[in-house]
Order: structure tokens, then C-alpha cells, then sequence
């Protein structure tokens, strides 16, 4: 539930719901929290997806106008590519989530989001609003303004085609339309049980130039940003460059430019702005009647001793007592935690609760560390410690600069959650939305913790209390000190050992599930159920489960599964043991730029049955973006090499000549995006161009133009332009069904261009050599065929594809049809 908290310190802003310790800002961030405190104004920046904010208007927003500032992503970005590993969908919206909160500790700006996920490409608002419900999520929009209360509003994007993606103009649609809705006591009014309505002054939009796409004209409202601090040793731009380039997983690393730089901004709705992004907008505490805090603000900033910023507390403490009497309730809430954050830094506390073991399980006790230090004189007393369920007393004088290291026993709660994503907790509404189990949490970047120890300090006269949740501490002989969230895992998890299984009409299904014991738990006596739409196919039963990781073998019989009609299924499994069912696994999301991420889903794999044909051996694989096609080449069967620089150049023979390795693979897959990823594909073409032309086969996965390696990627020429077939279901022509690549091994027809998902492809070429022939014919509805999603060549004895169709995302999602034409596409030197 959402609550109002007035004089009770709050671990940060919503920006940092993921820090496990509390540590002091330095002098410099204090003296310019200190100055955002003295500005009222908030300003709101939304768009659709991570990696869409302007990053140099909002360290400027921040940092020279010392305005409290948000990013809204309606979406996690959930639908995008990952460049560093096989994740998608849900698992890439929790790492963009993250890479936002990152981005967000650099510019200081807060993050917010809707439950919209990130359904891929769209090309227009109607296609857009055709998935997500504009109703929804106005409502998510109206909430955070009514949470957040900016007083202006800045979109990225207009309403229109210019936005570039449907996405993007859906945003600036619900834009415009939460702005008007936010202040109306009558719209979504059981949101008025925990919020108050809130108008902000007006929405703009922050017109662009991106590439041949110029939306600014001089007429517009212009602000000149890029300016140099020489508090953050570098300019807005050089820091906005910092944190766009921290979304790694998108690839969206950016130049750090010095410089100033003008903005500009179109009118949309409100009070139009003449001069300023503020005009009519209350600026300052005196305009709300409270000049005592504007005169005490002034005082305080002009005295700070970024030596000693300790001496500013007295005038802090005493601050804290004239904004506890505002009148004027979200304000002061609003206020007090900021002031409070600048009274701990100021007192140099540093607090954290930590255990040595990165996992527990719901019940059991676990020994942990408060380790807690204040760096001032004038002494901060611990007055008592809630741990969980117990309290305890102190009355104890942290002394300056000394750690106090107080050990305590603490029992998880019985009942705690497991830890994850509170969007992740439930299964998603739809395709479109997510499900959120209170929905106070929407706009959240992620939730509070709920394990917390609780502190109440006092400094001066004033009382503070402090949560600092459970948190697991190591030391990292590369990273140094690594302090994650302590989490919450089941009692026992249950996967199966692969991720996909594929199976013949006439074949048994063998399958194996691993059993991972967290607990000290005995489980005796217990059911294994191997499921299918709830009707069970086989399982068995365990005496007991010996050891913390074992694995059991099973077979499903041929004759269950030659009666489920349909050729791709999914199969769920759960162990029952002593009235309780387990069936959740653990997925662990671990890059060296983020923390552990994790988060369950239900123990399920995809099964692939019927007519799936292979002729090939053995394949050699260049490395893309992350993709999940080697995994699957080798659950077919089939031997996959990943091809580095010596497969290329071979070694000397006895003869004195060089030889490589390609020779021997029956085709050579180029992964997704190669030619952005893999700089040293500039040394290999010739070399696969050569393995073509003897007799090789070479399939080429879609590539973008940005960041190329290579010019010409074919051995004849064709052009990569943004032509994509959004629609899953689109209509697909053969335009040459006698075609060996549609025949064999297996016949291609138009069922299995069935079932895929979210698109068909991306990234098509326009023009090529007519020594290439098209394979196939789609579009979106009302636009032009398109005939680039498959191009096909014959060069010297071997074949050349270049295929930007989506299997990518076909074949993790088991779909039959898309392994069979991919399948045939590396058979096609057999034929």
C-alpha cells in the first residue's frame, strides 16, 4: 500500500531502491542537492522505450538548473536486441531496467515506468494502441505525474510518423492526454485514495534532428544546454555521453561531446512558455509564502565547507523543523526526504546490514552484520534497532570515524517473498501489459525491499529512521567489495536440463529435470508430474532427493505423445513433497556493469514434435549479437564450432601451404548483427567467400547499418535498409515454391509460417544483384510487398543466404515451422 510519511527518513528516492547500503553523497552532490532543494520546479521527460531520453537535457535539467527531474519509459525495453547475451523479452526488460538505473546515478535524474511491455517494432499509433491499452496505460502516466507532480512535461517524440516507431508516438498520444486527465478529480479516482490530483503547467516537446529527419525551426523555444561544471570536471554533453552509453545490452553507446548545444521545443498543451521552460511556474519557497526556508537555504548553501560538511548541520537540523510545519502535506513529504538524505551525507553515515551468503530460504536463521560509522563530531546515537521482528535497545554514540560492527542472528520471515521483479511476480495481463500485484507500485523502477533492518537514530534533536535491508557482502578479487541484495529463494527449484527438446512422431520423448535443494530441508516421499495442459504424461515418484543438485532422467511414451495433435507444445513439471508443490526455477541474469539479477518462472521447457528433417553434421558458427540458434543447432544434434581467428588462418602443412578449417562444415551460419559485433569479420569475408565458391554454404543472419565492419557483405551486392515486416501473422507468398531451399530436407508451406512471434523480420535489403533470387513476398497491412526477407545466390560451387527473417526469436520460442526452413537453409548444399 502507498504511504503518506512525513518526518520519517526514507532510504532514497526511487532512483536508488536498489542500493543495499546507505553511504554518504560527496560534498560536491551535497552542495547540488542542496541547491535542487532551494528549486521547487520538477519536470517529467517521457518517452517509450530505455535508451529514448535525451540524456543531455536532463543532466543539464539536473545540474545547472538544479531541478528535480524524471525519465518515464513507458516501457523496459523488453522488445529490443540484447548485444551481450541470449536473453529477450522479459529477461532483456529486467537488464535495460537496471542499465537505466545506472544511467539515472550518473545524471541524477529518477526513473519511472508503466506495466506497457515492449511488444517490438510498430509502425504506427494504431498498430501500437491495436496492442497496448491506451486506457491502461494513460492511467500509469496519470499516477506517476500525480506521484511525481511535475510541473512541466517534455516529450521526446510527436504523435506522428515522425516519431519513427509507433511506440514512440503512442507516447507522446498518452502524454497529452495524462496531462489533461492528471488533474481531474473525476479521472481514474481510485487513485485519489493514496495521491492527490496534481496539473502540471504544460507538455512540450523536445523536437530533434536525427539524421535527414530535422524537426526544430528557430521559431520553437530554444534553451542552450552543454554548458561546464566544473564540479563534475566535464560538460552536460560529456556526461550525458556517460549515460546513454551505459545501455550496453541496446548498444547505444555515445559520444561524450563538449560543447554547448541548443534544445528546442515544440508547444503542446498547457500554458505556452515565452521566455523559459518555467515560465509561470512557482519557482521558489518564498512564492509559496515561506521565505524563512528560501532565507535559510541561502545561508546554508553560501557557508557550505566542501572540506568539512559537517559544519552545515545545526543550520540543516534546524531547516528540518520549519519544513516538518508545512501546511501543505505532499510537499513537506516530498521535501523531508531529500533534506534528510543531505542531514545523513552531511553527518558522513554510512550504514549496512550484510550476511556472507548471497541466498536464503523463507524461515530459516541466518547470522548478519550491522556495520554502521558516522564521520562528525557532535556524535549521531543509535537509539534502537528493529531487526525484523525484534527490538532492541542501544542509546550508543557512533564515535567520529569509528565502524561499530554488531553481529545478530536474523530469522527470514516464513512467509517472505521470493525475490524478483515485482512486474515479473505474475503472469503478464497479456502480450502487452504486465500485472502488477498492488498496483501503488506502477512507476516504480523496481520495489522497496521488503526484509529491512530499521534504525532510529537521533542527530541534534532530531529523529530519523533509517531501513537498510538484507544484503549479502563479498569480496571480489577483480570488483573489489560486491554488496547485492540478499535473495530470497524457494525451498527446492525444478528445471529441465535444456531448454527446448525436439522429438519425432514415432520416437519416445526423453527428458531429464534437475532438482537444486537450497535447504537444509529433508524431502521424503515425494511426486514428480510431468504435465500437459494440466493432464499428466509421466513422472514417478522420489523416496527421497539425495544431495543439493541431482538430476532424474524420464520418458514420456511415444503413444502420449502421438495423441497430442498439436507440433508445438509446452510441458510443465512440479515435485509435490509433504502437501507442498515446488515448480519454480531460478533465472540468474549476472553482467560485470549491473547487479545480480534474478527472478522464477514456473518449471516448463518447449518441445518441438513431428517432421523436422536435417542432412548436416557439423556447422561453424561466427558470433553475433546473443542468439540461442547455436543451442538449438546442438539440442538438433548437430556439432557447432564457434569460428576465432585460427579456424581462418589455418596452420602451415607439410607441404608449405596454409590450410583452414572451414572446408570440413557442411554450412557456416553468421549469427545476428556479425557485421556490428564481430570486428574481425572484415579479416574473414575473403576467406568465406573463398569456402563458398568450393563448394561451401554460407547463411547470413540480419545485419543493421550502424557500426558496420564490412561494406559488402555478399559476394554480389545488396543494400540493408529499415524495411521490416512487423506483423507476426502477415501473410507470406512463395515466390518460387519448387525452390530446393522450400523442398528439401523438409517441404516448406505456408503452416509453417504459423505461430511465430512478435514479427517476421527486420532489417530487409531494398536493392541487390540480380544474381540473388527472393524467396519470399510479405508486408504489413496497407503498405507495399516487401521481397528482401530471404535472398538467395549461387557463387562458384556453394550458396550464399542472406536471411534477415526472425529466427532469432522463433526458435527459443519453439516453433516448428521456422527450424524447418532454417534447417533447410543449412541443408542446402546437400540437396
Amino acid at each position: 500500500m502507498f504511504k503518506k510519511v512525513s518526518t520519517v527518513f526514507i532510504l532514497g528516492l526511487y532512483t536508488v531502491f536498489s542500493a543495499q547500503q546507505i553511504r554518504p553523497s560527496k560534498s560536491s552532490e551535497i552542495y547540488r542537492e542542496l541547491k535542487t532543494l532551494k528549486h521547487l520546479p520538477k519536470v517529467l521527460y517521457l518517452a517509450a522505450h530505455p535508451d529514448d531520453e535525451n540524456t543531455g537535457l536532463l543532466s543539464w535539467l539536473i545540474n545547472d538548473q538544479n531541478v528535480e527531474t524524471g525519465y518515464l519509459s513507458l516501457t523496459r525495453g523488453d522488445g529490443g536486441q540484447n548485444l551481450l547475451g541470449t536473453e529477450q523479452g522479459a529477461a532483456l526488460g529486467l537488464i535495460r531496467t537496471h542499465e537505466l538505473l545506472e544511467a539515472r546515478k550518473l545524471d541524477g535524474a529518477q526513473q519511472f515506468f508503466t506495466r506497457a511491455i515492449d511488444f517490438g517494432f510498430s509502425k504506427n499509433t494504431i498498430d501500437t494502441f491495436k496492442q497496448w491499452d491506451e486506457n491502461s496505460i494513460t492511467a500509469d502516466v496519470v499516477w506517476v505525474i500525480r506521484t511525481f507532480r511535475p510541473d512541466v512535461i517534455i516529450c521526446r517524440f510527436p504523435p506522428t510518423v515522425a516519431a519513427g516507431h509507433g511506440q514512440h508516438a503512442a507516447s507522446a498520444v498518452v502524454a497529452e492526454k495524462a496531462f489533461k486527465l492528471a488533474g481531474d478529480k473525476t479521472a481514474f479516482p481510485d487513485q485519489l485514495k493514496y495521491v492527490n490530483v496534481w496539473q502540471p503547467k504544460r507538455v512540450l516537446w523536445n523536437t530533434f534532428r536525427f539524421g535527414s529527419v530535422n524537426t526544430t525551426a528557430e521559431n520553437q523555444l530554444k534553451v542552450t544546454v552543454g554548458q561546464y561544471d566544473a564540479q563534475l570536471g566535464m560538460g552536460y554533453g560529456e556526461l550525458a555521453g556517460l549515460s546513454r552509453s551505459l545501455h550496453k545490452s541496446q548498444g547505444a553507446g555515445t559520444q561524450s561531446v563538449a560543447g554547448i548545444k541548443t534544445e528546442y521545443f515544440s508547444h503542446v498543451a498547457g500554458e505556452p512558455a515565452k521566455a523559459t521552460l518555467f515560465d509561470g511556474v512557482v519557482k521558489t519557497w518564498t512564492s509559496t509564502g515561506n521565505a524563512d526556508i528560501d532565507q535559510s537555504l541561502n545561508t546554508i548553501i553560501s557557508d557550505f565547507n566542501f572540506n568539512e560538511p559537517e559544519q552545515s548541520l545545526p543550520a540543516l537540523l534546524a531547516l528540518r523543523k520549519k519544513v516538518a510545519t508545512l501546511k501543505d502535506l505532499d510537499l513537506k513529504s516530498d521535501k523531508l526526504k531529500s533534506l534528510d538524505n543531505i542531514i545523513l551525507s552531511c553527518a558522513g553515515f554510512m550504514g549496512e546490514v550484510v550476511t556472507n551468503q548471497a541466498e536464503a530460504v523463507a524461515g530459516e536463521s541466518h547470522n548478519f552484520r550491522l556495520n554502521l560509522i558516522s564521520r562528525v563530531t557532535n556524535p549521531v546515537v543509535l537509539e534502537d534497532v528493529k531487526w525484523l521482528s525484534q527490538s532492541e535497545s542501544f542509546n550508543r554514540k557512533l564515535s567520529k570515524d569509528s565502524l561499530i560492527t554488531i553481529q545478530h542472528d536474523i530469522q527470514i520471515p516464513a512467509d517472505a517473498a521470493l525475490t524478483e521483479p515485482y512486474w515479473l511476480a505474475k503472469p503478464a495481463k497479456d502480450a502487452a501489459t504486465f500485472s502488477v500485484p498492488n498496483d501503488t507500485l506502477v512507476g516504480l523502477p523496481e520495489a522497496e525491499s521488503p526484509l529491512n533492518v530499521l534504525l532510529d537514530l537521533k542527530i541534534g534533536s532530531e529523529k530519523f529512521q533509517v531501513k537498510l535491508p538484507l544484503s549479502f557482502k563479498k569480496l571480489d578479487p577483480v570488483r573489489g567489495d560486491v554488496v547485492e541484495a540478499l535473495r530470497i529463494v524457494p525451498a527446492l527449484e525444478l528445471k529441465f536440463t535444456q531448454p527446448l527438446y525436439l522429438t519425432k512422431e514415432n520416437e519416445d520423448l526423453h527428458l531429464s529435470l534437475n532438482f537444486k535443494v537450497n535447504s537444509n530441508k529433508q524431502f521424503n516421499n515425494g511426486k514428480v508430474n510431468l504435465l500437459y495442459n494440466g493432464e499428466r504424461l509421466s513422472g514417478g515418484d522420489l523416496k527421497s532427493v539425495n544431495g543439493k543438485d541431482v538430476t532424474v532422467d524420464y520418458v514420456i511414451p511415444k503413444t502420449k505423445l502421438a495423441a497430442i495433435k498439436s507440433n508445438q507444445l509446452q510441458l510443465d513439471a512440479n515435485f509435490v513433497a509433504d502437501g507442498v508443490t515446488y515448480n519454480k526455477k531460478q533465472v540468474l541474469i549476472q553482467y560485470p556493469h549491473l547487479p545480480s539479477l534474478q527472478y522464477f518462472t514456473s518449471a516448463t521447457v518447449a518441445v518441438m514434435k513431428g517432421d523436422i528433417q536435417s542432412q548436416i553434421k557439423k556447422v561453424g558458427y561466427v558470433q553475433g549479437a546473443g542468439d540461442f540458434i547455436p543451442e538449438f543447432l546442438r539440442i538438433a544434434g548437430i556439432q557447432v564450432d564457434v569460428l576465432k581467428d585460427e579456424d581462418f588462418y589455418g596452420n602451415v602443412d607439410e607441404s608449405g601451404g596454409n590450410q583452414n578449417k572451414l572446408s570440413q562444415y557442411d554450412a557456416i551460419v553468421l549469427g545476428v548483427r556479425a557485421n556490428n559485433t564481430e570486428k574481425k569479420l572484415g579479416r574473414w569475408m575473403p576467406f568465406l567467400w573463398s569456402y563458398v565458391k568450393g563448394g561451401g554454404n554460407l547463411v547470413m543472419q540480419y545485419n543493421t547499418n550502424q557500426d558496420t565492419t564490412v561494406e559488402q557483405l555478399g559476394m554480389y551486392n545488396f543494400s540493408i535498409a529499415n524495411k521490416r515486416v512487423t506483423e507476426e501473422n502477415a501473410e507470406v507468398k512463395f515466390l518460387n515454391p519448387t525452390h530446393k531451399l522450400l523442398n528439401f530436407p523438409n517441404k516448406i508451406t505456408a503452416d509453417d509460417f504459423k505461430g511465430w512471434i512478435q514479427e517476421r523480420g527486420a532489417y530487409f535489403p531494398d536493392k541487390w544483384d540480380v544474381a540473388y533470387e527472393p524467396l519470399f513476398e510479405m508486408h504489413d497491412t496497407g503498405e507495399e510487398p516487401l521481397q528482401g526477407s530471404t535472398l538467395y545466390a549461387k557463387y562458384g560451387k556453394g550458396n550464399f543466404i542472406y536471411t534477415p527473417l526472425a529466427f532469432f526469436r522463433q526458435l527459443p520460442a519453439g516453433n516448428v515451422g521456422a527450424a524447418r526452413l532454417f534447417l533447410n537453409f543449412l541443408s542446402a548444399q546437400k540437396n
